[in-house]
């Protein structure tokens, strides 16, 4: 079918579903690394040990003024032998996607556990048992220091605890920071599970309805933010509010421009096979604008590659993911990997074809087709998640400030923490002064421009 000369004439086309049954993979080995081998590369050994993890390893009551107010902590390392109550908790408590099982779960087996990262997942409970709260934390090797993380946090844009709705009810801003500091020591406890520093980075300032426990002590703002728009029912209404006259006149002339290049179909993928593909395209366009960008391709790196495919392709996550991508005639224009959870819509990938239709917006026209497909599927938020690209703040009415905390629990920690927030402060001061901005990004690409010669 030929499009229409606007943008509200685009096909949408659902593929059909393939019958396939994948399970997660579960590795099973030992609990952890050494500590007299935390300052080494990852062995081969500490990698299968990594992959999973054993029963609960430690489990301490803290203390309280008021004995019905305390609280059992337990340190968990097997991801399998935790997933059902993990997943039980995470129905109702309060997070994001980024704390969803199968998540994490997909990340440790693809690339946590090639890296020698350790889980160290802490389970919160009341006086009658149950849970609480939930940290998926980990202990990752990095250069000569090891740390205490989240876990997968390189790739969840919001790290956070999973919270019981009454959590704020049952735990004090005061009462969590004596429970941190129980928390830091029964990890530390664990000679496998020793570590340099503390450092927990993008942590947003409310966890669902409630303020993020760790913003009670002591952050600094992480260099980017994150944006979120708002959804009404009506795409024509929400367009017209987020888009001046003169964007959306333009925005028309460059749509047909488009559809003189073939029919345009925003394509909602479901077939395993068509996912595939689809990915395959996306890794490539999205590859090849790191290195225009003159930035590292993440798709490069031992597992990545293999951890989108997974978890876009993996049944028992399909409710999770929704692939997509605009095709002008036989080109595809522009593709997209986003998750679902709850009422919010998370663009975490995207990408357009950089050939001669790059000059008519591809990547536009597919984004006003997620949105409007977020409104007819009953989404209340279309959450942009991290990074400060100017059209995120085009759309969004709700910007998301992150945290970092950053704690030394030996020399080695404090010499490296004290490097890491120099790092850090200089790079938020970088990304929010403009003309610097531009600059360092220009020269970067300049960089990546004649590295490539």
């Amino acid at each position: 079918m030929r499009a229409r000369s606007s943008p509200e004439a685009i096909a949408h086309a659902r593929m059909p579903k393939s019958n396939f049954n994948l399970s997660p993979s579960e590795h099973r080995a030992g609990p952890g690394m050494p500590v007299e081998d935390a300052h080494r590369a990852p062995s081969d050994a500490a990698r299968e040990q990594a992959s999973s993890v054993s029963a609960p390893r430690a489990m301490t009551e803290s203390p309280a003024a008021d004995a019905t107010s305390a609280v059992m902590i337990e340190l968990h390392g097997d991801l399998g032998e935790i997933k059902q109550e993990w997943q039980a908790f995470e129905r109702s408590a309060d997070c994001t996607v980024f704390q969803s099982f199968h998540w994490l779960a997909k990340w440790q087996q693809h690339i946590g556990a090639y890296n020698g990262t350790i889980p160290a997942i802490v389970f919160g409970r009341d006086g009658e048992g149950r849970l609480i709260f939930i940290l998926q934390l980990a202990i990752e090797t990095r250069g000569v220091a090891r740390r205490l993380t989240w876990l997968g946090s390189e790739l969840c844009d919001y790290n956070a605890p999973l919270l019981a709705a009454h959590f704020s009810d049952a735990v004090t801003a005061e009462r969590f920071t004596d429970l941190w500091h129980d928390i830091v020591r029964l990890i530390r406890a664990d000679r496998r599970l020793r570590f340099d520093l503390v450092d927990l980075q993008k942590m947003p300032e409310m966890v669902g309805r409630q303020r993020n426990p760790f913003l009670g002590i002591k952050v600094l703002a992480n260099p980017s933010g994150a944006y979120v728009a708002t959804l009404g029912s009506d795409w024509d209404e929400f367009y017209t509010a987020r888009r001046s006259s003169s964007t959306r006149k333009r925005e028309r002339r460059q749509f047909k421009q488009l559809a003189e290049h073939g029919d345009v179909r925003f394509v909602d993928v479901e077939d395993k096979a068509d996912i595939e593909r689809t990915l395959e395209t996306l890794i490539d366009q999205k590859s090849r604008s790191f290195a225009r960008m003159g930035v590292e391709d993440l798709f490069a790196r031992p597992g990545y590659r293999d951890f989108y495919l997974d978890i876009a392709t993996d049944h028992n996550v399909s409710a999770l993911t929704h692939v997509s991508r605009l095709d002008v005639g036989a080109t595809t224009a522009a593709t997209n990997l986003g998750l679902t959870f709850r009422d919010c819509y998370y663009l975490v990938l995207s990408s357009y074809h950089d050939g001669e239709i790059a000059r008519f917006g591809p990547g536009r026209a597919h984004l006003h087709e997620l949105l409007r497909h977020a409104m007819e599927r009953g989404f209340h938020k279309f959450d942009f998640t991290i990074g400060d690209e100017p059209y995120k703040r085009d759309w969004s009415d709700i910007v998301v400030q992150l945290y970092d905390h950053l704690e030394a629990v030996t020399p080695r920690g404090a010499i490296v923490m004290a490097m890491t927030s120099a790092f850090r402060r200089t790079k938020r001061f970088i990304k929010q002064t403009p003309a610097l901005w531009r600059t360092y990004s220009k020269l970067r690409g300049l960089a990546g421009m004649f590295g490539r010669r």
